[in-house]
């Protein structure tokens, strides 16, 4: 077994951790868990920190749990919250716990013929035929009322820092989750629980539900919650969450945003979300540094984390999409690409709508330019800038004899206009 905390530690992912906690990991072979919120059917990328954490673990010879949290998906964690969120019903949850589940096992290894396979686990399974009496008779007792009001999570909500107050609902979160660990405590020898700095509280009411009812154990760990140097927030962009799910957030876009990322954040970055070595990202940052403007970093971050999460050939498209815009490429280059990264490329560049009949007929270039579509002047610009050699159609020069048919579509459905190196326009082929 490898130190797995001193792998944390030099990568910057250790904030809280129990006395004792490194001492026993490198004397003993144990399971340790982190739970998954099954708010979505598709985890974000905030949510890669703590599949990386038990990435990490399964590395260093410990057993991996990723627990889904169908039964306390069902009551809300108030860590970090500021208001209570809207609780869900069954057949969300379930779709949802169905759709997080199929993305861990893109991360950790579950093969069973393994030295040490990750296990998935939900506690909807071991919760649901647990009376309120049955709860509060033998898990509430364990538990004060003093200590649940001193987290901070309960005191910021209660002390007026958020107007809302806490439901009570929101208040026994910790509970449940303490149950959570006493759970796998006793059924799978699970010594330790990891998460989010935010989740400590939580976390250290499953170690003292387990001193007091199993009279045993048990260790905690948390990593920093990532951020970003302009003060924004990690995983957001214009367009809402960097989603795990290629439906959600394509490919391309997902290793856009690595590669957006700034020096400074790139920097962390490397440590947080690859598993190169240490030497490979000393050096790797040092290289950077002599030619900043290569962004060597950032397509290392990109390249390390789009494989992870989609595989080789997904970034290998990403890579060709980036180079239709920064790059040099053809046609067939353009029209490789799906729709969805197709619009995500081109996203933001003004467009117009024709008709399919008008495409069957043969559209001219002049009124693909101006008559139909306003995207030059007038017609004059438009043979003006055909006679300079300026225009192209799906990246490639035409003159004005050029017609734009039914064989120029993308996707069925789009044909790109260019003039220039930077001038994008976009015709959008509908059915009336």
């Amino acid at each position: 077994m490898t130190n797995f905390v001193e792998e944390l530690r030099w990568r910057g992912l250790l904030h809280d951790i129990m006395p004792d906690t490194e001492e026993y990991l490198l004397k003993n072979k144990t399971a340790g868990y982190i739970g998954f919120d099954p708010t979505a059917d598709s985890l974000h990328i905030g949510s890669l920190v703590q599949i990386i954490i038990l990435m990490h673990f399964q590395r260093a010879g410990h057993t991996s749990i990723a627990l889904v949290g169908g039964a306390t998906g069902m009551v809300g964690d108030p860590s970090g919250k500021s208001a209570e969120r809207n609780l869900l019903d069954e057949e969300t949850l379930a779709k949802n716990i169905a759709g997080v589940k199929s993305q861990l096992e893109r991360f950790l290894n579950f093969d069973k013929t393994s030295e040490n396979p990750a296990e998935l686990v939900n506690n909807y399974d071991w919760m649901k035929d647990i009376s309120l009496i049955e709860f509060v008779r033998d898990t509430g007792k364990h538990i004060t009322v003093n200590y649940m009001m001193a987290k901070d999570s309960v005191k910021k909500r209660l002390n007026g820092e958020f107007a809302e107050g806490m439901s009570f609902t929101e208040f026994t979160y910790q509970l449940f989750q303490g149950y959570d660990f006493y759970h796998l405590y006793k059924e799978k020898n699970c010594k330790i629980q990891m998460g989010g700095s935010d989740q400590w509280g939580n976390i250290t009411t499953g170690t003292e539900l387990i001193r007091r009812k199993a009279q045993g154990k048990a260790y905690a760990l948390t990593v920093p919650l990532v951020t970003k140097a302009d003060g924004t927030k990690f995983g957001k962009t214009e367009g809402g969450n960097v989603w795990l799910d290629a439906n959600r957030t394509s490919p391309y876009k997902f290793y856009q945003y690595w590669l957006n990322s700034s020096d400074e954040d790139s920097e962390k970055y490397i440590k947080i979300f690859t598993f190169l070595s240490q030497q490979e990202i000393e050096e790797l940052i040092t290289a950077h540094k002599e030619a900043p403007h290569q962004r060597l970093l950032q397509k290392k971050i990109g390249e390390e984390v789009t494989v992870m999460t989609h595989g080789r050939d997904a970034y290998e498209k990403a890579i060709a999409a980036s180079n239709i815009l920064f790059g040099k490429s053809t046609a067939n280059d353009i029209k490789s690409l799906d729709e969805q990264t197709f619009l995500d490329v081109f996203e933001g560049v003004p467009q117009a709508s024709i008709a399919r009949e008008e495409i069957e007929n043969g559209l001219d270039m002049i009124g693909a330019l101006a008559a139909k579509t306003n995207f030059l002047n007038s017609n004059s610009d438009a043979r003006r800038a055909l006679k300079e050699n300026a225009v192209s159609v799906n990246k490639e020069k035409v003159k004005e004899e050029y017609t734009i048919t039914s064989a120029d579509l993308i996707a069925d459905k789009y044909v790109l206009l260019q003039r220039g190196k930077k001038s994008y326009f976009l015709l959008q082929v509908i059915d009336e």
